[in-house]
C-alpha cells in the first residue's frame, strides 16, 4: 500500500485536518497547502487528482457524503497497476475483486454488467490492465457527478475562503 492510502485509510472525522477546519474556521490548513492549487481544484477534476492535496480533501468529501467506494476503487487500481510480481497481482485483483466488483460486494461500485462479469471471468489470470475499464468508468462517475457537487460544497467554499484569507492576512 503506498503512504497516500495510508493516509487515506486513517483519516476519520476527529482527526481530519480538513473536516477540523470546515468546523472551525480559526483552524489553518497546512502550511504548504496554497491557493494555487485549491484554485487549480476547480479547473478540472483531472487537476484535482494532480495535486499533491486534492485527492485527500476529495476524499475527504466523499467520506462524509458516505460515497467514497469509488475514488477508493480508483486508487486501489493505480496502486494496482504498479505490482510487478504476477503472484501479488493475482492476491491484490482478487481482494479488488471481493471488496468493489462482485455483486452485494461491501464497497459495490456503479458499473455495467458486461463490464463486471468480464472482470469475475478473468479474475483468474488477471493483467496489470484487468480493472481499466472499471476504472475509466469510475473516474467518469466521479467527474460528473460527485466532483460538481464537491466544488459547491460547504467543505470547499469553506477551504477556498480560509486559504484566501489566510493569504491576505
Amino acid at each position: 500500500m503506498i503512504i497516500a492510502d495510508l493516509k487515506l485509510e486513517k483519516m476519520n472525522r476527529r482527526n481530519c485536518w480538513i473536516c477540523k477546519m470546515c468546523k472551525d474556521e480559526s483552524k489553518r490548513a497546512p502550511s504548504n497547502l496554497t491557493l494555487e492549487e485549491v484554485l487549480q481544484w476547480a479547473q478540472s477534476f483531472e487537476k484535482l487528482m494532480a495535486t499533491k492535496y486534492g485527492p485527500a480533501v476529495y476524499t475527504a468529501y466523499l467520506k462524509l457524503e458516505h460515497s467514497d467506494e469509488n475514488i477508493q476503487f480508483w486508487m486501489a487500481c493505480e496502486t494496482y497497476k504498479k505490482i510487478a510480481s504476477r503472484r501479488s497481482r493475482v492476491s491484490k485483483a482478487k481482494k479488488l475483486c471481493e471488496i468493489y466488483i462482485q455483486p452485494e460486494s461491501p464497497r459495490e461500485i456503479n458499473i455495467d454488467s458486461s463490464t463486471r462479469k468480464a472482470i469475475i471471468r478473468n479474475i483468474q489470470e488477471p493483467t496489470q490492465s484487468c480493472f481499466e475499464e472499471a476504472q475509466k468508468i469510475v473516474y467518469m462517475h466521479m467527474e460528473r457527478d460527485s466532483y460538481p457537487r464537491f466544488l459547491k460544497s460547504e467543505m470547499y467554499q469553506t477551504l477556498l475562503k480560509t486559504i484566501q484569507s489566510n493569504n491576505n492576512s
